[in-house]
């Protein structure tokens, strides 16, 4: 019965805005979609990065606390977010953050495909993978970083856990995914949509410390469904299963239920409408700072407690 195709985006925690603001736009290279406000804290921001129009799947997003406690990875969470790359663009990719001293990895290969891991400002894991099938999703360019370089999406996100059998089972009965693919304590999971809807890779690391998400530590993953009406029957399932399941919540740009999956990472379904031009035309996605309704009437004041990007 699965709706579960892939992911719609992943959240993270980082510090400094400008800082986060600066290496996603300018050293990544990905679109600035949205900048909007935290829904539970508005003097916050809420940064939403990813292809020109803000694809699901594409969708880099971040709570940039200023003065943020650094996380710690471990068991119990998301451990590293891996983006697919053109072939032949890993050399770029080690000049580019040599010069901007990124702390990095030499490639190294994973599953038959080569793959470049470093570390964001905030010390957020990301991997640039060349992925083994042609990923064929349209990247968005900049001044500096053009087609033949750019990110292209989401190829997977790590799941490290104590003991990955929950989980995995979650993967394939409830969401109707594949284990692809299994070497020593990494196992990778594949929806309908495959490589580009984005792989799960749980990594069982029995007896390591539980991680602490804070800053530079992924806070949830979202995976996306087709409408409410697929939502309210996976949120059913899920709570035959025992799981706790949070009313639909109205994010502006997709609705959304949050549940902690058993191996105790905080899992979110998310619709693929309205999308992003809800609210701003495609040409003008992130230049304006679109404030949730309910805090509208409190925009000067918002305005003087967020941190100026420019």
């Amino acid at each position: 019965m699965s709706a579960i195709k892939g992911i719609h985006h992943v959240t993270a925690i980082a510090g400094r805005a400008k800082k986060n603001f600066d290496f996603y736009t300018r050293v990544m290279g990905l679109r600035f979609v949205k900048k909007t406000v935290n829904f539970d804290d508005p003097n916050t921001y809420h940064f939403y990065y990813g292809d020109e129009k803000g694809d699901p799947g594409t969708i880099l997003t971040f709570f940039p606390w200023e003065d943020i406690a650094t996380g710690r990875r471990g068991t119990h969470m998301a451990t590293e977010i891996g983006y697919s790359v053109p072939e032949g663009s890993l050399d770029f990719w080690l000049k580019r953050l040599e010069k901007e001293n990124i702390i990095y990895n030499k490639p190294s290969s994973k599953f038959g495909e080569v793959y470049l891991t470093f570390l964001d400002p905030d010390g957020l894991k990301v991997e640039l993978t060349v992925p083994e099938q042609s990923d064929d999703r349209k990247p968005w360019e900049t001044a500096e970083i053009k087609e033949q370089y750019a990110t292209k999406g989401f190829h997977h996100v790590t799941l490290t856990l104590d003991d990955i059998q929950p989980t995995a089972d979650l993967l394939v009965s409830v969401f109707g995914w594949e284990l692809k693919k299994n070497h020593t304590n990494r196992y990778r999971f594949a929806g309908p949509d495959g490589q580009q809807g984005g792989y799960i890779d749980l990594v069982e690391a029995k007896g390591e410390m539980r991680g602490h998400v804070a800053g530079g530590s992924v806070h949830h993953v979202a995976f996306r469904v087709p409408d409410v009406a697929a939502q309210e029957q996976l949120k059913e399932v899920l709570e035959n299963r025992g799981l706790h399941v949070t009313t639909v919540l109205d994010r502006t740009y997709f609705k959304s239920v949050y549940f902690r999956e058993p191996g105790g990472v905080l899992f979110e379904l998310a619709t693929e409408a309205p999308g992003f031009t809800v609210d701003e035309p495609l040409g003008e996605l992130g230049t304006h700072l679109m404030l949730p309704p309910q805090y509208e009437a409190q925009r000067e004041e918002i305005v003087k407690k967020l941190v100026k990007l420019d």
